[in-house]
Protein backbone atom coordinates (compact mmCIF):
# COMPACT_ATOMS: atom_id res chain seq x y z
CA UNK A 1 0.00 0.00 0.00
CA UNK A 2 1.25 3.11 -0.51
CA UNK A 3 0.95 5.99 1.53
CA UNK A 4 1.61 9.31 1.01
CA UNK A 5 0.60 11.69 3.79
CA UNK A 6 0.49 10.67 7.92
CA UNK A 7 0.02 12.60 10.78
CA UNK A 8 2.42 11.30 13.96
CA UNK A 9 2.99 12.36 17.66
CA UNK A 10 7.05 12.55 18.38
CA UNK A 11 8.99 13.75 22.16
CA UNK A 12 12.17 14.54 22.87
CA UNK A 13 14.17 13.00 25.43
CA UNK A 14 13.64 14.30 28.93
CA UNK A 15 16.60 15.53 30.67
CA UNK A 16 18.52 13.48 33.26
CA UNK A 17 17.27 15.41 37.10
CA UNK A 18 20.48 17.08 38.97
CA UNK A 19 21.18 15.41 41.83
CA UNK A 20 22.01 17.50 45.73
CA UNK A 21 24.81 15.38 46.93
CA UNK A 22 27.49 16.06 49.77
CA UNK A 23 31.20 15.47 49.68
CA UNK A 24 31.58 12.73 52.55
CA UNK A 25 35.73 11.58 53.32
CA UNK A 26 37.07 11.22 55.58
CA UNK A 27 39.77 13.59 56.97
CA UNK A 28 37.47 16.48 54.62
CA UNK A 29 35.33 18.25 57.54
CA UNK A 30 32.63 20.52 55.43
CA UNK A 31 33.08 18.56 51.77
CA UNK A 32 30.58 20.51 50.25
CA UNK A 33 28.06 20.20 47.46
CA UNK A 34 29.10 17.01 44.96
CA UNK A 35 25.66 16.69 43.16
CA UNK A 36 26.31 16.45 39.10
CA UNK A 37 24.34 17.20 36.68
CA UNK A 38 21.55 15.24 34.70
CA UNK A 39 22.66 14.22 31.13
CA UNK A 40 20.98 15.71 28.03
CA UNK A 41 17.95 14.03 26.56
CA UNK A 42 17.69 12.20 23.23
CA UNK A 43 16.71 14.17 19.94
CA UNK A 44 14.44 12.74 17.44
CA UNK A 45 16.17 13.12 14.13
CA UNK A 46 14.60 12.24 10.58
CA UNK A 47 17.18 10.88 8.43
CA UNK A 48 16.24 10.29 4.57
CA UNK A 49 17.07 6.47 3.63
CA UNK A 50 17.32 6.32 -0.12
CA UNK A 51 15.72 2.92 -0.50
CA UNK A 52 12.03 3.78 1.26
CA UNK A 53 9.10 4.75 -1.25
CA UNK A 54 6.43 5.14 1.00
CA UNK A 55 5.54 6.57 4.42
CA UNK A 56 3.69 3.38 4.96
CA UNK A 57 5.34 2.51 8.42
CA UNK A 58 4.06 5.76 9.85
CA UNK A 59 0.81 4.08 9.53
CA UNK A 60 1.59 1.16 12.53
CA UNK A 61 3.97 3.41 14.58
CA UNK A 62 2.69 6.63 15.08
CA UNK A 63 4.53 7.42 18.23
CA UNK A 64 8.04 8.18 18.43
CA UNK A 65 9.40 9.38 21.90
CA UNK A 66 13.17 9.47 22.53
CA UNK A 67 14.89 8.38 25.64
CA UNK A 68 15.64 11.12 28.67
CA UNK A 69 19.42 11.41 30.18
CA UNK A 70 20.79 9.97 32.61
CA UNK A 71 20.17 11.69 36.42
CA UNK A 72 23.12 13.14 38.08
CA UNK A 73 24.82 11.19 40.58
CA UNK A 74 27.33 12.22 43.54
CA UNK A 75 30.94 12.51 43.61
CA UNK A 76 29.96 15.64 41.30
CA UNK A 77 29.20 13.06 38.20
CA UNK A 78 27.22 14.32 35.24
CA UNK A 79 24.52 11.58 34.09
CA UNK A 80 25.33 10.55 30.27
CA UNK A 81 23.60 11.72 27.19
CA UNK A 82 20.69 9.98 25.72
CA UNK A 83 21.65 8.43 22.44
CA UNK A 84 19.54 10.53 19.85
CA UNK A 85 16.30 8.83 17.84
CA UNK A 86 16.90 8.15 14.29
CA UNK A 87 13.96 7.69 12.68
CA UNK A 88 14.48 7.39 8.41
CA UNK A 89 12.18 8.74 6.32
CA UNK A 90 12.06 8.18 2.52
CA UNK A 91 13.29 11.54 -0.01
CA UNK A 92 10.53 14.34 -0.43
CA UNK A 93 9.26 14.16 2.88
CA UNK A 94 8.23 17.43 4.31
CA UNK A 95 7.36 17.53 7.89
CA UNK A 96 5.16 20.02 9.19
CA UNK A 97 3.52 21.17 12.36
CA UNK A 98 -0.04 20.27 12.86
CA UNK A 99 -0.55 23.09 14.99
CA UNK A 100 0.67 25.97 13.15
CA UNK A 101 1.30 24.77 9.63
CA UNK A 102 5.00 25.73 9.57
CA UNK A 103 7.28 23.30 7.77
CA UNK A 104 10.21 21.76 10.12
CA UNK A 105 12.14 20.18 7.45
CA UNK A 106 12.35 19.59 4.10
CA UNK A 107 14.49 16.43 3.37
CA UNK A 108 14.95 15.78 -0.08
CA UNK A 109 18.97 13.78 -0.20
CA UNK A 110 20.30 10.72 0.65
CA UNK A 111 21.40 10.90 5.06
CA UNK A 112 19.93 14.25 5.03
CA UNK A 113 19.21 15.29 8.61
CA UNK A 114 16.69 17.43 10.54
CA UNK A 115 16.18 17.17 14.29
CA UNK A 116 12.28 17.07 14.81
CA UNK A 117 11.98 17.31 18.44
CA UNK A 118 14.62 18.42 20.64
CA UNK A 119 15.48 16.80 23.74
CA UNK A 120 15.72 18.87 26.82
CA UNK A 121 18.78 19.75 29.06
CA UNK A 122 20.08 17.75 32.40
CA UNK A 123 18.81 19.42 35.25
CA UNK A 124 21.89 21.34 37.22
CA UNK A 125 22.87 19.26 40.25
CA UNK A 126 23.41 21.73 43.82
CA UNK A 127 27.19 22.07 42.54
CA UNK A 128 26.02 24.78 40.90
CA UNK A 129 23.81 26.65 42.96
CA UNK A 130 26.83 27.15 45.90
CA UNK A 131 27.83 30.80 46.84
CA UNK A 132 29.23 31.94 49.43
CA UNK A 133 26.67 32.77 50.88
CA UNK A 134 25.00 29.66 50.47
CA UNK A 135 27.98 27.28 50.50
CA UNK A 136 25.66 24.24 50.63
CA UNK A 137 22.29 24.14 48.70
CA UNK A 138 20.11 21.69 48.87
CA UNK A 139 18.82 22.70 45.43
CA UNK A 140 18.89 20.32 42.57
CA UNK A 141 17.29 20.80 38.67
CA UNK A 142 14.37 18.09 37.48
CA UNK A 143 15.36 18.06 33.87
CA UNK A 144 14.07 19.78 31.40
CA UNK A 145 11.24 18.12 29.66
CA UNK A 146 11.79 17.27 25.83
CA UNK A 147 10.09 19.04 23.06
CA UNK A 148 6.42 17.34 22.05
CA UNK A 149 4.29 18.08 19.22
CA UNK A 150 2.15 16.25 16.69
CA UNK A 151 3.60 16.75 12.82
CA UNK A 152 1.97 16.19 9.86
CA UNK A 153 4.36 13.73 7.07
CA UNK A 154 3.79 14.27 3.43
CA UNK A 155 6.06 12.49 1.05
CA UNK A 156 6.28 14.29 -2.71
CA UNK A 157 7.37 11.07 -5.06
CA UNK A 158 11.29 12.33 -6.42
CA UNK A 159 11.18 11.09 -9.98
CA UNK A 160 13.31 12.88 -12.65
CA UNK A 161 10.30 12.29 -15.12
CA UNK A 162 6.38 12.72 -14.51
CA UNK A 163 3.65 11.41 -16.46
CA UNK A 164 0.74 13.22 -16.74
CA UNK A 165 -2.54 13.11 -18.88
CA UNK A 166 -5.85 12.26 -18.84
CA UNK A 167 -7.34 8.95 -16.78
CA UNK A 168 -6.82 5.67 -19.71
CA UNK A 169 -4.73 7.73 -22.17
CA UNK A 170 -1.72 5.17 -21.58
CA UNK A 171 0.37 6.32 -18.94
CA UNK A 172 0.86 3.13 -16.95
CA UNK A 173 1.05 0.83 -20.10
CA UNK A 174 4.14 3.18 -21.76
CA UNK A 175 5.88 2.47 -17.60
CA UNK A 176 5.55 -0.79 -18.38
CA UNK A 177 7.07 -1.13 -21.87
CA UNK A 178 10.00 1.17 -21.00
CA UNK A 179 11.01 0.18 -17.59
CA UNK A 180 10.77 -2.60 -15.42
CA UNK A 181 7.96 -1.59 -13.44
CA UNK A 182 4.64 -3.34 -13.34
CA UNK A 183 2.03 -1.22 -12.87
CA UNK A 184 -1.79 -1.84 -12.28
CA UNK A 185 -3.20 -1.39 -16.23
CA UNK A 186 -6.99 -1.67 -17.10
CA UNK A 187 -10.02 -0.68 -19.23
CA UNK A 188 -11.72 1.72 -16.90
CA UNK A 189 -10.99 5.10 -15.53
CA UNK A 190 -8.57 5.90 -11.97
CA UNK A 191 -6.98 2.28 -12.37
CA UNK A 192 -3.84 4.00 -11.21
CA UNK A 193 -4.41 5.60 -7.39
CA UNK A 194 -0.75 5.57 -6.43
CA UNK A 195 2.16 6.74 -7.91
CA UNK A 196 4.12 4.22 -10.00
CA UNK A 197 8.25 4.97 -10.35
CA UNK A 198 10.18 2.79 -12.83
CA UNK A 199 13.62 3.32 -13.92
CA UNK A 200 14.18 3.92 -18.03
CA UNK A 201 17.38 2.66 -19.11
CA UNK A 202 18.71 4.67 -21.93
CA UNK A 203 21.53 3.98 -24.57
CA UNK A 204 25.02 5.58 -23.56
CA UNK A 205 24.64 4.38 -20.07
CA UNK A 206 21.87 7.10 -19.35
CA UNK A 207 19.08 6.23 -17.57
CA UNK A 208 16.30 8.57 -15.24
CA UNK A 209 13.48 7.88 -12.77
CA UNK A 210 9.99 7.86 -14.14
CA UNK A 211 6.45 8.26 -12.70
CA UNK A 212 3.26 6.80 -13.51
CA UNK A 213 0.97 9.64 -11.94
CA UNK A 214 -2.52 8.56 -11.23
CA UNK A 215 -4.86 10.48 -13.97
CA UNK A 216 -6.13 14.56 -13.55
CA UNK A 217 -9.66 15.70 -14.55
CA UNK A 218 -11.22 19.02 -14.87
CA UNK A 219 -11.08 20.73 -11.28
CA UNK A 220 -7.98 18.52 -10.01
CA UNK A 221 -6.53 21.80 -8.39
CA UNK A 222 -9.97 22.37 -6.04
CA UNK A 223 -9.37 18.31 -5.04
CA UNK A 224 -11.61 16.79 -7.34
CA UNK A 225 -11.42 13.13 -8.05
CA UNK A 226 -7.81 12.50 -6.78
CA UNK A 227 -6.77 16.18 -6.85
CA UNK A 228 -4.19 16.94 -4.60
CA UNK A 229 -3.23 13.42 -3.83
CA UNK A 230 -1.91 13.32 -7.81
CA UNK A 231 -0.44 16.94 -8.21
CA UNK A 232 1.25 16.95 -5.05
CA UNK A 233 3.47 14.58 -6.93
CA UNK A 234 4.04 16.22 -9.89
CA UNK A 235 5.89 19.27 -8.18
CA UNK A 236 9.14 17.22 -7.47
CA UNK A 237 9.76 16.29 -11.55
CA UNK A 238 12.36 17.75 -13.25
CA UNK A 239 10.25 17.30 -16.79
CA UNK A 240 6.50 16.40 -17.68
CA UNK A 241 6.06 13.98 -20.51
CA UNK A 242 2.08 14.91 -21.67
CA UNK A 243 0.23 11.97 -22.83
CA UNK A 244 -2.49 12.50 -24.83
CA UNK A 245 -4.91 9.90 -26.74
CA UNK A 246 -4.49 10.81 -29.86
CA UNK A 247 -7.36 8.54 -31.50
CA UNK A 248 -10.14 10.20 -29.74
CA UNK A 249 -11.50 6.94 -29.08
CA UNK A 250 -13.30 8.08 -25.89
CA UNK A 251 -14.94 11.14 -27.55
CA UNK A 252 -12.97 13.70 -26.32
CA UNK A 253 -10.71 16.16 -28.53
CA UNK A 254 -6.98 15.83 -28.05
CA UNK A 255 -6.11 19.74 -28.18
CA UNK A 256 -8.93 19.87 -25.62
CA UNK A 257 -7.28 17.44 -23.28
CA UNK A 258 -4.42 19.45 -23.30
CA UNK A 259 -5.53 23.26 -22.63
CA UNK A 260 -7.55 21.33 -20.17
CA UNK A 261 -4.19 19.58 -17.94
CA UNK A 262 -2.48 22.46 -18.61
CA UNK A 263 -4.90 24.77 -16.87
CA UNK A 264 -5.21 22.55 -13.89
CA UNK A 265 -1.39 22.90 -13.34
CA UNK A 266 -1.24 26.32 -13.88
CA UNK A 267 -4.27 26.61 -11.44
CA UNK A 268 -2.44 24.46 -8.22
CA UNK A 269 0.65 26.10 -8.57
CA UNK A 270 1.79 28.70 -11.66
CA UNK A 271 5.47 27.51 -11.67
CA UNK A 272 4.35 24.24 -12.79
CA UNK A 273 3.78 25.56 -16.49
CA UNK A 274 7.53 26.61 -16.37
CA UNK A 275 8.61 22.73 -16.60
CA UNK A 276 9.98 21.61 -19.86
CA UNK A 277 6.80 20.09 -21.58
CA UNK A 278 7.05 17.01 -23.84
CA UNK A 279 4.05 15.97 -25.61
CA UNK A 280 3.62 12.33 -26.18
CA UNK A 281 0.76 11.50 -29.03
CA UNK A 282 0.30 8.02 -28.04
CA UNK A 283 -2.57 4.98 -29.50
CA UNK A 284 -1.32 6.45 -33.23
CA UNK A 285 -1.62 2.63 -33.95
CA UNK A 286 -5.81 3.49 -33.78
CA UNK A 287 -7.93 4.44 -36.68
CA UNK A 288 -7.74 8.57 -36.95
CA UNK A 289 -4.69 9.23 -35.23
CA UNK A 290 -3.17 10.78 -37.86
CA UNK A 291 -5.36 12.96 -38.85
CA UNK A 292 -6.10 14.23 -34.87
CA UNK A 293 -2.55 14.44 -35.17
CA UNK A 294 -1.96 16.57 -37.72
CA UNK A 295 -4.95 18.70 -36.54
CA UNK A 296 -3.16 19.27 -33.17
CA UNK A 297 0.11 20.14 -34.30
CA UNK A 298 -1.50 22.70 -36.33
CA UNK A 299 -2.87 24.40 -33.52
CA UNK A 300 -0.31 24.07 -30.96
CA UNK A 301 2.17 25.50 -33.41
CA UNK A 302 6.11 24.41 -33.66
CA UNK A 303 7.47 25.57 -30.26
CA UNK A 304 5.62 22.15 -28.63
CA UNK A 305 7.87 19.25 -28.77
CA UNK A 306 5.53 16.52 -30.37
CA UNK A 307 6.43 12.52 -29.95
CA UNK A 308 3.72 10.25 -32.09
CA UNK A 309 4.12 6.97 -30.03
CA UNK A 310 2.00 3.60 -29.54
CA UNK A 311 3.14 2.30 -25.99
CA UNK A 312 1.50 -1.23 -27.51
CA UNK A 313 3.15 -1.46 -30.45
CA UNK A 314 6.47 0.16 -29.18
CA UNK A 315 6.66 2.46 -32.25
CA UNK A 316 8.02 5.74 -31.25
CA UNK A 317 9.20 4.89 -27.89
CA UNK A 318 13.33 5.54 -28.97
CA UNK A 319 12.67 8.36 -29.82
CA UNK A 320 10.78 10.06 -27.12
CA UNK A 321 13.50 8.41 -24.46
CA UNK A 322 16.41 9.33 -26.05
CA UNK A 323 14.82 13.44 -26.14
CA UNK A 324 13.75 13.09 -22.45
CA UNK A 325 17.04 11.98 -21.31
CA UNK A 326 18.58 15.14 -23.84
CA UNK A 327 16.26 17.43 -22.22
CA UNK A 328 17.29 16.19 -18.31
CA UNK A 329 20.75 16.77 -19.50
CA UNK A 330 19.88 21.06 -19.88
CA UNK A 331 17.56 20.69 -17.04
CA UNK A 332 18.58 22.04 -12.97
CA UNK A 333 19.11 18.79 -11.14
CA UNK A 334 16.41 19.36 -8.42
CA UNK A 335 14.07 22.57 -9.25
CA UNK A 336 12.09 23.63 -6.16
CA UNK A 337 9.07 25.46 -5.87
CA UNK A 338 9.01 28.66 -4.26
CA UNK A 339 6.79 31.37 -3.19
CA UNK A 340 7.47 34.64 -5.27
CA UNK A 341 9.80 36.93 -3.32
CA UNK A 342 8.79 40.64 -4.19
CA UNK A 343 10.82 42.89 -5.87
CA UNK A 344 11.79 46.49 -4.30
CA UNK A 345 13.64 48.11 -2.03
CA UNK A 346 13.42 46.86 1.50
CA UNK A 347 13.78 48.64 4.75
CA UNK A 348 14.54 47.98 8.20
CA UNK A 349 12.77 49.36 10.89
CA UNK A 350 13.93 48.69 15.07
CA UNK A 351 11.36 49.36 17.32
CA UNK A 352 11.13 48.77 20.62
CA UNK A 353 8.61 45.90 21.97
CA UNK A 354 7.78 44.81 25.31
CA UNK A 355 9.07 41.68 26.55
CA UNK A 356 6.07 39.01 26.68
CA UNK A 357 5.53 37.94 30.18
CA UNK A 358 5.22 34.32 29.73
CA UNK A 359 2.51 33.66 31.02
CA UNK A 360 -1.41 34.51 31.47
CA UNK A 361 -4.11 33.88 34.25
CA UNK A 362 -7.54 32.91 34.40
CA UNK A 363 -9.95 32.01 36.93
CA UNK A 364 -12.18 29.14 36.85
CA UNK A 365 -15.74 29.03 37.83
CA UNK A 366 -15.11 27.57 41.39
CA UNK A 367 -12.48 30.70 41.71
CA UNK A 368 -9.65 29.43 41.60
CA UNK A 369 -6.75 30.94 39.57
CA UNK A 370 -5.28 28.96 36.93
CA UNK A 371 -1.55 30.53 35.77
CA UNK A 372 -0.20 28.72 32.18
CA UNK A 373 2.10 29.74 29.67
CA UNK A 374 5.57 27.53 28.73
CA UNK A 375 7.44 29.65 30.83
CA UNK A 376 5.70 29.14 34.13
CA UNK A 377 5.11 25.23 33.31
CA UNK A 378 8.55 24.51 32.33
CA UNK A 379 10.13 25.79 35.43
CA UNK A 380 7.03 24.28 37.22
CA UNK A 381 8.19 20.81 35.62
CA UNK A 382 12.21 21.61 36.61
CA UNK A 383 11.16 22.02 40.27
CA UNK A 384 11.53 19.10 42.99
CA UNK A 385 8.91 20.40 45.64
CA UNK A 386 10.38 17.27 47.91
CA UNK A 387 13.02 20.01 49.16
CA UNK A 388 12.09 23.58 50.60
CA UNK A 389 14.87 25.41 49.90
CA UNK A 390 14.18 24.53 45.68
CA UNK A 391 10.25 25.65 46.46
CA UNK A 392 11.73 28.80 48.19
CA UNK A 393 13.38 29.08 44.84
CA UNK A 394 10.62 28.72 42.52
CA UNK A 395 8.76 31.45 44.63
CA UNK A 396 11.31 33.84 44.24
CA UNK A 397 11.12 33.02 40.29
CA UNK A 398 7.71 33.37 40.16
CA UNK A 399 7.52 36.76 41.96
CA UNK A 400 10.43 38.19 39.65
CA UNK A 401 8.16 37.08 36.97
CA UNK A 402 5.53 39.06 37.68
CA UNK A 403 3.16 36.49 38.80
CA UNK A 404 2.59 38.01 42.76
CA UNK A 405 1.44 41.46 40.98
CA UNK A 406 -0.22 40.07 38.07
CA UNK A 407 -2.49 37.69 40.85
CA UNK A 408 -3.35 40.98 42.95
CA UNK A 409 -4.51 43.01 40.00
CA UNK A 410 -6.58 40.40 38.71
CA UNK A 411 -8.15 40.48 42.50
CA UNK A 412 -6.57 37.48 44.45
CA UNK A 413 -5.98 37.70 48.31
CA UNK A 414 -4.64 35.89 50.90
CA UNK A 415 -5.96 32.44 51.04
CA UNK A 416 -7.12 31.80 47.39
CA UNK A 417 -6.42 28.73 45.62
CA UNK A 418 -3.85 29.56 42.44
CA UNK A 419 -3.84 25.97 40.74
CA UNK A 420 -0.16 25.29 37.62
CA UNK A 421 -1.27 22.36 36.26
CA UNK A 422 -2.99 19.99 37.53
CA UNK A 423 -1.23 21.57 41.07
CA UNK A 424 -2.65 23.82 43.88
CA UNK A 425 -0.82 26.15 46.12
CA UNK A 426 -2.66 28.97 48.34
CA UNK A 427 -1.73 32.22 47.46
CA UNK A 428 0.06 33.79 50.43
CA UNK A 429 0.80 37.53 51.54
Amino acid sequence: MFVDQVKVYVKGGDGGNGMVAFRREKYVPDGGPAGGDGGKGADVIFEVEEGLRTLMDFRFTRHFKAQRGEHGMSKGMHGRKAEDMIVKVPPGTIVTDAETGQVIADLVHHKQRAVIAKGGRGGRGNTRFATPANPAPEIAEKGEPGIERDIVMELKVLADVGLVGFPSVGKSTLLSVVSSAKPKIAAYHFTTITPNLGVVAVDEGRSFVMADLPGLIEGAHEGVGLGHQFLRHIERTRVILHVIDMSGMEGRDPYEDYCKINDELRQYNMRLTERPQIIVANKMDLPDAEENLQAFKEKVGDEALVFPISAVTRQGLKEVLYATADLLKVTPEFPMIHEEKEEGSHRVIFKHEKEESGFYITRDSDGTFVINGPKIEKLFKMTDFTRDETVKRFARQLRSLGVDEALRAKGAEHGDSVRILKYEFEFVE
